[in-house]
């Protein structure tokens, strides 16, 4: 039998509406009507960096414009619709995916014994009992409320004292439960307190197989097809060896079946989809024209090798290169226009000025820059500019660059 092929323009197109990026920025963002487009991405990833706003606050105002960051704090903080953990990295999750979390709490748990062993300060696993009595007494706490009394190494963020190992591990094992964060550090507390005992690890039993099977369904809906590899990565609790057995059971069961999707090189890659793919893809509108600044962690982006082979975008996020290594800089944001990636800008918040400050826009190759580009990209910078609450943009000289 012939294989569905899908090619680059209709890949691009059917990715770019999983992620809620094919329909024009609008729309609300707050409530409940945030918690759905949180769903339907399957988590938020958090990162700390502000150089012009926190990464999940990019990531949700490129797809609601009028997204201010106090409408997620609320309902991550106050509603407790959302809860923070891991899926690649720290990522905040609808509470309806809780359940389907205890397989992961195991694995954590197994995980982060041997390897914090052997790299994280001696000790930890003797706090735990520690930690957890002074939770019940005192209440929520953040790292420098336990181990006053515990050396700290000076060896940077991962030499943790013992009590500060103890209250990450028993996070990400499921005892304790992060609440929020002040000054972006995180608040712990136990989880009886805080979720549904119902839910609770422990309560009810952990169904691997229902767990794995929710998983790789989930992620696939996200992106729309993927190779089984890519279904493990996705929310990064699946292993290899679990999804390509998936995905072997689910093609025999008829509820995914194998397609070509062209990729921007013009090879075809043979991946996973929902047997009805074309026509999903056929009912899909045009992706709107105007310029996007995107976060260096969007979901569409955070697998750079699938981004490159889609869309031809080769993106490495330069925080960890050292400086004259650099090719474009620390924090550069990739730009989208319509369903392609048209370039990258260099910009940084300098808020006791007021202004957000434009270093440099490098055009990607294939895009032949123009003074309506020029135009459409200065307006998304004032949009952007309001949401950082500053005032002006400031452009530094020759910051149009050329193509590398």
């Amino acid at each position: 039998m012939t294989l569905q092929r899908l090619n680059n323009r209709q890949a691009r197109t059917m990715f770019m509406d999983r992620h809620a990026l094919l329909e024009q920025p609008a729309g609300g963002s707050k409530g409940e009507d945030l918690l759905r487009l949180i769903h339907r991405l399957g988590f938020v990833q958090l990162d700390s960096i502000n150089t012009v706003a926190r990464a999940h606050d990019m990531i949700l105002y490129a797809r609601r414009p009028s997204y201010r960051p106090r409408n997620l704090k609320r309902l991550y903080e106050r509603d407790r619709a959302l809860f923070e953990h891991w899926t690649h990295d720290a990522a905040v999750i609808p509470m309806d995916f809780y359940r389907h979390w205890h397989l992961r709490f195991l694995r954590d748990a197994d995980m982060l014994k041997a390897r914090w062993k052997n790299w994280r300060r001696d000790g930890f696993e003797q706090r735990f009992e520690t930690v957890l009595q002074h939770i019940r007494d005192h209440g929520p706490v953040g790292s420098s409320d336990v181990g006053k009394d515990e050396k700290k190494g000076s060896g940077g963020w991962w030499d943790w004292h013992p009590s500060k190992t103890a209250l990450e591990y028993l996070w990400r094992s499921g005892a304790l439960t992060v609440i929020g964060r002040e000054g972006f550090q995180k608040r712990y507390d136990l989880t009886e307190r805080v979720i549904d005992t119902q839910l609770c690890p422990g309560s009810i039993a952990c169904d691997v197989d229902a767990t794995v099977d929710w998983l790789c369904n989930a992620a696939l809906d996200r992106l729309g097809f993927a190779t089984s590899g890519e279904l493990a990565a996705f929310w990064d609790t699946v292993s290899a060896g679990e999804a390509k057995a998936w995905c072997d059971q689910a093609l025999t069961r008829g509820i995914i079946a194998e397609v070509f999707v062209e990729c921007a090189d013009g090879n075809d890659r043979k991946v996973f989809a929902r047997p009805e793919i074309s026509e999903q893809v056929a009912a899909l509108p045009e992706a709107p024209g105007r310029i996007r600044v995107l976060s260096p962690f969007d979901p569409m982006l955070r697998d750079r090798k699938r981004a490159e082979r889609l869309f031809g975008f080769h993106y490495r996020i330069e925080v960890f290169v050292p400086e004259p290594k650099r090719i474009y800089g620390y924090y550069v944001f990739p730009l989208m226009e319509g369903n392609r990636m048209i370039g990258r800008i260099d910009m940084k918040a300098h808020r006791s000025q007021g202004n957000l400050h434009v270093r440099a826009m490098w055009p990607e190759q294939s895009v032949r820059w123009s003074d309506a580009r020029t135009r459409r990209l200065e307006a998304e910078l004032d949009r952007v500019r309001r949401f950082a609450d500053l005032d002006n943009i400031e452009f530094a000289r020759n910051w149009l660059k050329d193509p590398k």
